[in-house]
């Protein structure tokens, strides 16, 4: 058969130059390694193909096109020189040129698969079967099929060297089968990808035409209703800069996303946090020494000196506005009344009471939170507090401070300390919120069974 060839390297253009000044005649062998860019007798397959030289065009960027025609098989015995091309010397392998029943039903069989290949390809003319069809001899057959198969270079390497005719058609059958295998494969991929984007444009197409209804009938979008009170509420919250720009980026983004995708929820949900933080929200401190005494008394008998310490707290308070991170710590054992001296301090200052046990704690995300690619994501306990809370100020009781642990999930402590620390908690960072929160207004009071 003919085939055309492009030709780069200096040694194969002097070797087609000396076949074309002699009888046309030249050996094609392939190499074992292609990166090789300058193959020794080692990197050279010995069996090759004798051809003729039909057609030889020089190319502008130095490189040579040229038309050669596969005569016959040959062995290379030895490489007689290298310099300007190799010279070998080889031998003739005729094929056994064998005829039979046996050898034409795997002729028939090899055509079949191969027509079978072709139509599943389509990338092959379909004049390619009926020239194969002429053709008498199996052994040729075998060849053209081969040469218009997305072969290896190792299989059609054994192709080459199989001289037995029976042995080389058994030898394509495999490669037909295996061929046809993966282009089934690829046949049923490409329906199931044509299916799932017939089935997008149609929703998308449906969700346009439903679209457009509801605009003729003047209901409203969902989506767009959505959209606008998310924005409202954007607008009204009193937001810290950096906060109100990211939540106007997350706006933006939900807007654009399909309401049907994963992704929608989970953005929908973060904005539905960030306008939960009450920013800006704060009670008013009633920094009333007697009435906070007598709140202590009407909640508690007894206990002198553990009023007389939160009283003094409280006047310190009253002193000094700009005191910043206050933090008390009750420590005694269970039922003595830590957790309601707590209440009593909230309800004494006026400010809103939250309570979060730290008992058996060992996640330090409980504190700081999830990030937001974890499915199930959610704000730590301090942010879900703020938020029950609803004032940027009210007072948070930590109650158990001496019972958390530490393992593998990390060292709850540590973070507890960017909560409690008042040069830190002024921007107290959650993983799952992504902004700052402004923990220093809040009065945190610890309780401990032992120290």
């Amino acid at each position: 058969m003919t085939v055309p060839l492009e030709v780069g390297r200096d040694k194969s253009i002097a070797a087609l130059d000396e076949a074309m000044s002699g009888d046309r005649l030249i050996i094609l062998a392939a190499q074992r390694a292609a990166r090789v860019s300058d193959p020794s007798p080692d990197d050279i397959y010995e069996m090759g193909t004798v051809s003729e030289i039909k057609q030889l065009v020089r190319l502008p960027d130095g490189t040579v096109r040229v038309v050669v025609e596969g005569k016959e098989r040959a062995r290379i015995l030895d490489f007689i020189d290298a310099d300007p091309c190799y010279m070998v010397k080889v031998q003739l392998e005729p094929t056994d040129g064998q005829y039979g029943p046996e050898l034409e039903a795997l002729a028939r069989n090899a055509l079949h698969e191969f027509e079978q290949y072709a139509k599943l390809s389509k990338r092959l003319p379909p004049e390619i079967i009926a020239t194969l069809a002429d053709l008498d001899e199996p052994g040729r057959l075998a060849d053209e099929i081969a040469a218009h198969l997305p072969m290896r270079v190792e299989d059609k390497q054994a192709l080459l060297e199989a001289l037995d005719t029976r042995d080389r058609l058994e030898r394509l059958s495999v490669v037909l089968r295996s061929e046809l295998e993966i282009l089934e494969l690829e046949r049923k991929i490409n329906a199931r990808v044509r299916r799932q984007m017939e089935k997008t444009q149609k929703e998308y197409y449906l969700r346009e035409q439903m679209r457009a209804i509801q605009k003729e009938l003047g209901d409203r979008d969902d989506k767009s209703s959505e959209i606008n009170e998310l924005r409202e509420k954007i607008e009204k919250c009193d937001f810290p800069p950096d906060v109100r720009d990211k939540a106007q980026r997350e706006l933006d983004k939900l807007e654009h996303m399909p309401p049907m995708s994963a992704e929608t929820v989970v953005v929908r949900n973060y904005l539905d946090w960030l306008l939960g933080i009450p920013w800006g929200v704060f009670t008013d401190d009633r920094l009333d020494i007697k009435q906070a005494e007598q709140v202590l008394d009407e909640d508690h008998w007894g206990l002198e000196k553990v009023k007389e310490r939160i009283l003094e707290f409280l006047a310190v308070r009253q002193l000094s506005d700009e005191l910043r991170g206050p933090i008390l710590c009750l420590v005694g054992p269970p039922g003595v009344g830590k957790t309601s001296l707590g209440k009593s301090i909230a309800r004494a200052l006026g400010r809103k009471f939250v309570r979060f046990s730290l008992g058996g704690m060992r996640d330090e995300a409980e504190i700081r939170g999830h990030r937001r690619t974890y499915v199930g994501a959610m704000p730590g306990k301090i942010v879900q507090l703020m938020k029950q809370a609803g004032t940027m100020n009210p007072v948070i009781l930590l109650d158990e401070v001496d019972k958390m642990s530490s393992d593998f999930r990390g060292d709850p402590s540590s973070a507890l300390l960017e909560v409690l620390d008042p040069e830190q908690n002024r921007e107290f960072g959650d993983h799952y919120m992504e902004v700052t929160v402004d923990l220093s207004n809040v009065l945190f009071i610890t309780t401990a069974n032992n120290l």
